[in-house]
């Protein structure tokens, strides 16, 4: 299990896109929300990747990228983002090697049978390719609130100086 201090570990996955996001490529130049969730086009699913997209906005302007992995494949995401009007990247991890690096391929138990699967997680990933936050097991709904506010602290100086010109144009 990941924790906060912990260094990232590098993958390298398709997006919806079948474009390939490389992890190594972001670090040094942006913060990284990198969340793991079961399946596409499940409710809390749907919700999570629609609340991330509704605020990516937000955290471009904290200098940070959102990204979304499941074990879906690429033409299941790109089915989901367009069905549900999603912005962020998400990538298809069918092998579930990203999931087994930051340990969220779990053993569960649905309906009496045990199965393999995510646990929905968050990691807050810094410049430097740190993990700040390693949040496991999240509920959807007002997730996305609590991580905006974590990755605030990642720059406060940015962030206060943003703060100070909302301020004065309001």
């Amino acid at each position: 299990m990941l924790r906060s201090g912990d260094n990232a570990p590098l993958f390298s996955l398709p997006d919806a896109d079948m474009e390939n996001f490389d992890m190594a490529s972001v670090r040094g130049n942006r913060h990284v929300v990198l969340f793991f969730y079961p399946r596409d086009n499940t409710p809390s699913c749907t919700l999570q990747a629609a609340d991330f997209s509704d605020h990516e906005d937000v955290f471009n302007r904290l200098d940070c990228i959102v990204v979304g992995v499941s074990p879906d494949d690429c033409l299941t995401h790109a089915e989901f983002r367009d069905e549900h009007g999603l912005s962020i990247r998400l990538l298809a991890d069918t092998e579930a090697e990203a999931c087994k690096l930051f340990g969220v391929w779990r053993e569960k138990v649905v309906d009496g049978v045990k199965r393999m699967g995510v646990l929905r997680s968050t990691f807050i990933i810094d410049k430097a390719g740190q993990i700040r936050h390693a949040l496991y097991d999240v509920a959807p709904r007002g997730h996305v609130a609590e991580v905006l506010a974590l990755v605030r602290e990642l720059e406060p100086e940015k962030a206060n100086a943003n703060r100070k010109k909302h301020r004065r144009n309001a």
